[in-house]
């Protein structure tokens, strides 16, 4: 049986739902069309897992979830399999309590309950947080407390992780509960009634995510997300991949982020593709790939460091290419995209989005691409560009969502924080923080976030331009940018560098990068002090660059000058 056999479905609450997400699957390749005719369906009342999942589940053989372990073994599991489990997960939990609008931290790896239990608690209409499970106790506190969390679901191995994290909390442990603490074992669920009968309707603005972001320059926001924001919303993500019914979809990503929920839930089952995963504890491009060619994936997904750490290998071992590949995260460097369509002969293609959103910019299957850029508004989302000294519409400045026809693909706000929600929400638009420039032709070039951009002797200054203009060279494995003070030019740029394999830190490679950073950048933009270290990280993975400016502002640690090394 084929992913497509349920296109037939009983009149329903999906009705809209399918006929747009059937308009953008027929217009894949056909962005002035996909950008004029589609619209948001707005139901009032959705829920993505019983109206959407069980009617394309319901007798349908096809892979929903192919998981490959490290040590070769496998489990695939089809869209019926999951829909039956799930409804016995739903039915468990609801006996152990959780209750429509219960908050539910569930902190799992990439394993077959994570996805049972997101669709089961779509089910109950239970709200869920998701967590990685690299938290610790702090976090974990931070998350139950501020998040209200009234169950926590998790690894047996992390279990005792919350021995000292305070709170009235069901605890469900997932691969044996622990005798101590009053553990339950979420494998009793495999004994639980199948039969799923929801207790309510599922309003279209119930709470349905609430996700700490990943808190690169500041404390995690809590970003709260309804019960259409990101299943509807991720319509537009579907479309930027390029998925289609029965592909092999591959995203890297950590359980726990909105990337994730993003690539390996909504996306793939909006389009009835199988998600597939494999897991690692140490990556390895080889394996990798091996494992790709021999599943046959079709469509992969990966954020910058995975690309960068991939281009390093051979990737000339990956016979037969995926034909959707695409990045996320952060922006995507030039030279990483040009080594892939040299090896591949396919062309990475860039998307924005943010735990916040859906993606809202994007280069969709199909469409010329400008070396740089991350491409034009997603249907659905208008995209303004917000002069940062007048608020006004122009050429360059803070990408904004207009809010006259608010995208479904849009949080609520803050949860727990009017005024921040307020703040980003103003005169009508929604603020992402990113600075980027639009062209002639409506391609948005990313720029930087708005706190990471500064000025050196009056000219602005992306960090991004720099970082990729450093990572040409053969001996940057990865770079981040930051501001180092400066009495003549207020700041001057300072890069912090981890270098290829093959390379030593020291004067002479010093020397070699900023040869290289003169050759190919304008005077006004060339690095001028460079260190040699690695780059602190979230745990999702992006760089935080308010340490670096911190530890900038301190001093220490051995920081070459370029007036030194000519």
């Amino acid at each position: 049986m084929t992913a497509t056999t349920n296109v037939t479905a009983k009149p329903g609450p999906a009705d809209g739902f399918r006929a747009a997400r059937d308009f953008l699957l027929d217009h894949r390749e056909d962005y002035a069309a996909a950008r004029e005719g589609f619209s948001w369906p707005r139901p009032t009342a959705f829920n993505w897992a019983l109206d959407w999942f069980d009617t394309i589940a319901r007798g349908n053989d096809s892979t929903a979830l192919w998981i490959v372990e490290e040590d070769g073994h496998e489990e695939k599991l089809s869209f019926d399999t999951m829909r039956r489990r799930s409804d016995r997960v739903a039915n468990w939990l609801r006996a152990r309590g959780v209750r429509a609008g219960d908050r539910i931290v569930v902190m799992l790896g990439n394993q077959r309950e994570l996805w049972e239990t997101a669709l089961a608690a779509m089910k109950l209409r239970a709200v869920v947080i998701p967590a990685t499970p690299l938290l610790g106790p702090a976090d974990l506190t931070d998350r139950i407390e501020r998040g209200r969390a009234r169950h926590v679901l998790v690894r047996a191995e992390d279990t005792g992780k919350f021995t000292d994290v305070p709170g009235d909390y069901t605890r469900i442990a997932v691969g044996g509960a622990p005798e101590a603490g009053g553990w339950l074992a979420y494998e009793d669920a495999d004994h639980a009634e199948e039969a799923f009968t929801p207790d309510g309707p599922t309003h279209a603005d119930d709470t349905l995510l609430l996700y700490f972001t990943s808190g690169t320059t500041a404390r995690p926001k809590l970003v709260e997300h309804t019960h259409i924001s990101y299943p509807i919303g991720h319509l537009t993500t579907m479309y930027w991949i390029g998925l289609r019914p029965g592909d092999v979809h591959l995203n890297i990503s950590s359980p726990g982020w909105a990337k994730h929920a993003w690539s390996n839930l909504f996306a793939p089952w909006n389009a009835e593709a199988t998600v597939f995963v494999h897991n690692y504890t140490r990556f390895d491009a080889a394996r990798l790939m091996a494992e790709m060619d021999r599943c046959g994936v079709t469509s992969f997904c990966a954020p910058p460091t995975v690309w960068r750490m991939l281009i390093q290998a051979d990737l000339g071992a990956l016979r037969n290419p995926p034909r959707e590949v695409v990045a996320a995260g952060e922006p995507l460097n030039p030279e990483v995209i040009e080594a892939v369509r040299r090896h591949w002969g396919r062309t990475i293609r860039d998307g924005f989005g943010q735990t916040e959103t859906s993606v809202q910019i994007a280069n969709p299957p199909g469409q010329p691409l400008k070396p740089g850029s991350m491409g034009r508004p997603s249907p659905g989302f208008t995209v303004v560009l917000l002069d940062p000294r007048t608020g006004e519409p122009a050429d360059e400045g803070e990408i904004a969502l207009d809010l006259r026809e608010r995208p479904v693909g849009l949080m609520t706000g803050y949860a727990g924080d009017p005024g921040r929600t307020a703040e980003v929400m103003a005169d009508g638009y929604y603020r992402t923080g990113d600075i980027g420039a639009r062209d002639e032709d409506g391609y948005i070039t990313y720029i930087g976030r708005a706190d990471d951009v500064f000025k050196s002797s009056d000219y602005k200054i992306s960090p991004f331009e720099l970082e990729s203009a450093l990572l040409e060279h053969e001996a940057v494995a990865e770079a981040a940018v930051v501001p180092a003070p400066d009495p003549l030019r207020l700041s001057v740029p300072k890069a912090y560098v981890v270098l290829a394999a093959g390379w030593e830190p020291g004067p002479d490679t010093a020397k070699a990068l900023f040869a290289h950073s003169r050759a190919v950048l304008a005077p006004y933009k060339r690095v001028r002090r460079l260190e040699f270290a690695e780059l602190p990280k979230t745990v999702s993975g992006k760089i935080r660059r308010i340490e670096l400016r911190e530890r900038t502002a301190r001093g220490g640690g051995t920081e070459y000058r370029e007036e030194d090394h000519r």
